[in-house]
């Protein structure tokens, strides 16, 4: 114990005191610093800015020979639509995806972590992945986090074992079932499903059903809008189905479009630092000729 104790003072004691401890020893990942500082704030009588409410409706249901997974194209930033046509089916592997809901940095980078490792992971066993081997990734990855990480996802694959459609909260638990729904559009989409749903569905069948189910979000839920994006997985592989239905197009465009006069928008300040007087550091190194040892 004592000499377990040396080492674990002494490597503390090579660690820069300034840097954090996960940069310090290369680990990477998620920083939750500001956690801390905003405590601090908090006692200070700082109010805490308020949680944006975030808007998706994602579903995936299983049918015959496969899973359709279904999403709208809406991204929000508070009250203001940033985005129209934005993708929230992500890739994880050829036979598995991910429709994600959140915040969507985090469901971004969550997914993306997994498909490199899952990549990885088909490249050291030599086989295709299995459905159930990304979602313990996924799993795993945001129960670490406690819930910090705002990714909710709708995961399905088709692998040796056949289809599989999967639900990932925040927090890591998971469900399993024949069709699912998430996001703030779920409540809409899931009651198409429990009214719509039967087992061994053609894929037209299942196509048509994933779209009801989104436009019930979009028509119900201020969060969810835009078209209806879809992708279907098989054995045969993935179709990916960009902008299914538009519903809400915009039939009326001012001819010309607008303009607006200079100093609509005022500046309230302005600054200019000539690159000249910014500081310079050149290092020179000299590269060793062909034949020369290093």
């Amino acid at each position: 114990q004592e000499s377990i104790l040396f080492l674990a003072v002494s490597a503390a004691a090579m660690l820069p005191s300034s840097a954090p401890l996960h940069e310090a020893l290369g680990l990477g990942g998620f920083n939750f610093d500001n956690t801390r500082r905003n405590q601090v704030l908090g006692a200070q009588g700082v109010a805490a800015p308020r949680v944006k409410k975030t808007g998706t409706t994602i579903v995936g249901v299983v049918y015959k020979d496969g899973v359709v997974l279904g999403a709208d194209t809406r991204a929000t930033e508070g009250e203001t639509v940033c985005d129209k046509n934005c993708e929230k089916i992500h890739y994880i592997a050829d036979n598995i995806w991910c429709c994600g809901a959140g915040t969507s940095a985090d469901t971004e980078a969550t997914t993306q972590l997994v498909s490199s490792q899952i990549e990885l992971h088909r490249l050291a066993t030599g086989k295709a992945p299995r459905t159930i081997t990304a979602l313990t990734m996924l799993k795993r990855k945001l129960f670490q986090y406690q819930g910090n990480i705002s990714a909710a996802l709708v995961l399905g694959g088709f692998d040796c074992n056949g289809p599989s459609l999967y639900t990932v909260y925040p927090h890591g638990s998971t469900d399993s079932l024949p069709y699912v729904t998430m996001g703030s559009g779920s409540l809409a989409a899931m009651a198409v499903f429990e009214a719509e749903y039967k087992d061994a569905m053609s894929v037209e069948e299942a196509k048509a059903l994933v779209q009801a189910a989104i436009m019930s979000g979009i028509n119900n839920d201020l969060g969810s809008g835009g078209s209806v994006d879809m992708l279907v997985i098989n054995k045969d592989g993935n179709t990916v189905l960009r902008n299914v239905v538009r519903p809400n197009e915009r039939k009326f465009r001012k001819a010309g479009g607008y303009s607006f006069p200079k100093g609509t928008a005022k500046v309230l300040t302005q600054t200019f630092t000539p690159l000249s007087s910014l500081p310079i550091d050149v290092t020179t190194t000299r590269s060793p000729a062909a034949m020369e040892v290093g």
